[in-house]
């Protein structure tokens, strides 16, 4: 017994204090909890076992001479039958041991295959990104296109790396764009840019972690049908004819923007900021501009036949300037409105002269000083809107809605589609409200 305790206690303290491999470690273990293993196997079948049994002493040699034949064959037998099942137990508790000493090898050696794995994955992606970026800067312009597309299905393979990725392409865009000098833009970017651009406008936007910078970018006349362009900085960009048909756009910068001529049919410009964007003759027919801040941005000659301005502001804001400030209103004149759904929207002070509003939603919204004079409001809904001031002379009001509209101190000469009776019996007004017909 004491031979088995030290042997316990050498491999304990060996496996503990050497610096020996770790299969060297398991293995003093194993053979610690095998010898304890034995230890109390032979106190449990030996002193445990007749203690039990009620016997408090080994048996003397009288009382063995005593013993018949048959007493003493059992006894031999019970002895043979207890060593079988010991060693059976002994080669069940070896056998788990070094079941569980080879589990936890193996579960060591995939952690460091995996490990290994992951940098030698790493070390590829390194590779693959700096090759990806020094053929953006080839002269040639196959090699660069096969840097863009690198780059793309790197971002796919490598999530982490997928904001940084598509910033170099931004930033790719931006300084191979034509610069500031150039004053007369081509129709179309160059082939590169022009993939650098599709790529930025198909990727997969959740995984952004911070706002894909194209500002002051000047890509007059792209191609980006359905481009994903969520929250995508465009402050200041030369848009102009570029067609963003289906596109979305929705909480995108696009702050002082060209976009003239730019087709933006079936565009999502929900919560976008157009404020003092450019919009002169460009197609937002069906757009979708709900919550969009277009304060002080021109629409003059834009379509916007069946778009959606509800809850758009689009009304004056206030613009500093060296000599103080000065309020600044959205140019709609002769906008192409018909149908458009401006309920609630702020449009006070815009100039919306000679604007087709025919069929629109102009519900509860806001038109205090803004000048309709000429404009077409056939069957338009302008139910408590509020045209406090507003000048609508000349004007068609043919099937108007005015019920509860403020009218108050508005300019109605010369409408046509209504009489002054019929105006003053659904319509707030009072004695600044001008009813003149001529």
């Amino acid at each position: 017994m004491l031979a088995a305790l030290i042997v316990i206690g050498a491999a304990t303290w060996a496996a503990i204090t050497l610096k020996i491999p770790d299969w060297a470690r398991w293995t003093l273990a194993g053979i610690a909890i095998g010898v304890a293993a034995c230890l109390i196997l032979a106190v449990l079948i030996g002193p445990a076992a007749r203690r039990l049994a009620g016997e408090r002493h080994p048996l003397t040699d009288a009382e063995r001479r005593q013993m018949t034949v048959n007493e003493r064959v059992e006894a031999v037998n019970a002895a043979r039958h207890t060593l079988i099942q010991a060693a059976t137990g002994l080669v069940v508790i070896g056998g788990v041991v070094f079941t569980v000493q080879s589990l936890w090898y193996t579960v060591q050696t995939l952690e460091t295959s995996r490990e290994a794995q992951v940098l030698a994955e790493q070390g590829q992606i390194t590779d693959r990104y700096t090759k990806a970026v020094e053929q953006l800067g080839s002269s040639k312009l196959d090699v660069r296109l096969g840097g863009i597309y690198a780059l793309e299905r790197l971002a796919q393979d490598s999530p982490r790396d997928h904001q940084t990725i598509y910033d170099v392409l931004a930033a790719f865009v931006r300084e191979h764009d034509p610069a500031p000098s150039v004053k007369e833009l081509p129709r179309h970017p160059t082939t590169d840019i022009q993939a650098a651009l599709t790529v930025i406008g198909r990727r997969a936007h959740s995984r952004d972690t911070r706002v894909i910078d194209l500002s002051g970018a000047r890509i007059r006349g792209a191609k980006l049908e359905g481009a994903n362009l969520h929250r995508v900085n465009l402050r200041g960009a030369n848009l102009a004819e570029v067609n963003l048909t289906g596109a979305d756009l929705s909480g995108a910068n696009l702050v002082e923007a060209h976009l003239s001529y730019a087709y933006l049919a079936d565009t999502n410009l929900s919560n976008a900021g157009l404020d003092l964007a450019y919009l002169s003759n460009a197609n937002l027919r069906g757009a979708n501009l709900h919550g969009a801040g277009l304060a002080g941005a021109n629409l003059r000659r834009a379509n916007l036949d069946r778009a959606n301005l509800r809850d758009a502001h689009i009304g004056g804001i206030f613009v500093a300037t060296r000599r103080g400030g000065s309020m600044v209103s959205a140019d709609l004149r002769h906008a192409d409105l018909i149908g458009a759904d401006l309920r609630g929207a702020n449009l006070s002070p815009s100039d919306l002269r000679g604007a087709n509003l025919m069929h629109a939603n102009l519900r509860g919204a806001t038109l205090t000083s803004a000048n309709l004079s000429g404009a077409d409001l056939r069957d338009a809904n302008l139910m408590q809107a509020d045209l406090d001031s507003a000048n609508l002379s000349g004007a068609n009001l043919t099937d108007v809605d005015l019920r509860e509209a403020n009218l108050s101190g508005a300019n109605l000469e010369d409408v046509q589609g209504m009489t002054p009776e019929e105006i003053s019996k659904v319509a707030i007004i009072d004695d600044n409200t001008k009813l003149y017909f001529g």
